[in-house]
């Protein structure tokens, strides 16, 4: 894997086609996450934001409050490579503890540990660069933990 981000031109949506060409044989694993993505109720939203000159897609969780008020959360952040997409969880730093107590490998949970917070921001970024589904999972596992965090 080469370390190539892609989708970077402005004017050029990223539409299932142009992920599947990017991604090459890692579109099988891209295409079986967007699909695990439905029944956690996840929506990917895209973007092309000016500061990374490239398209993101925004992972949300849209629930309704006891209010009746639509809210929304941001579970992931996504990002299109030479031959492998990444996924990035932001973790609250007050919540290390219970993202260690998550069912989660030995591998994951070290991860989680040797995770940096991001300068000021109270946040830890989790991020995994995905060719198959071998770490669906425990991804999916941190991210509903994500959701749960309004």
């Amino acid at each position: 894997m080469t370390n190539l981000q892609l989708l970077r031109e402005p004017n050029i949506i990223p539409t299932t086609k142009i992920i599947a060409k990017a991604l090459g044989s890692a579109n099988n694993a891209y295409a079986k996450f967007t699909k695990q993505l439905q029944s956690h109720n996840i929506q990917t939203n895209w973007r092309y934001y000016n500061d990374g000159k490239a398209w993101l897609g925004k992972g949300l969780y849209k629930w309704t409050s006891t209010r009746g008020t639509a809210k929304e959360t941001t579970a992931f952040w996504l990002s299109i490579w030479d031959g492998f997409f990444k996924i990035t969880i932001y973790i609250p730093e007050k919540y290390r503890a219970d993202a260690l107590n998550l069912s989660l490998n030995n591998e994951m949970r070290k991860i989680i540990e040797d995770a940096k917070q991001i300068g000021k921001l109270k946040f830890f970024p989790l991020t995994f660069d995905l060719c198959s589904d071998i770490l669906f999972d425990e991804i999916f596992t941190l991210i509903d933990f994500r959701k749960t965090l309004k």
